[in-house]
């Protein structure tokens, strides 16, 4: 699997387990219906997921990750 698709797949996973959250907590806790619930849970969980990028260096390529919650950029390899 290539450093490409891992960060592609990180990125969905990551956005997916957000929304899920964000949509079972948004039904329970208030009274969304309808085209709203996943509207407000998709905006939600793009704002909260972190982002993953590649980067080529001289050691090969690297992903990294910025998050809200972070305050420098993490280098996951």
């Amino acid at each position: 699997m290539g450093v490409g698709t891992k960060t592609m797949l990180l990125q969905f996973v990551s956005f997916a387990v957000l929304f899920l959250l964000a949509r079972v907590g948004l039904a329970y806790f208030t009274s969304l219906d309808g085209i709203w619930l996943p509207i407000v849970s998709a905006v939600v969980a793009t704002v909260l997921a972190p982002q993953f990028k590649v980067f080529k260096t001289d050691e090969g390529d690297k992903i990294c990750m910025r998050w809200i919650f972070l305050k420098n950029v993490k280098i996951l390899n």
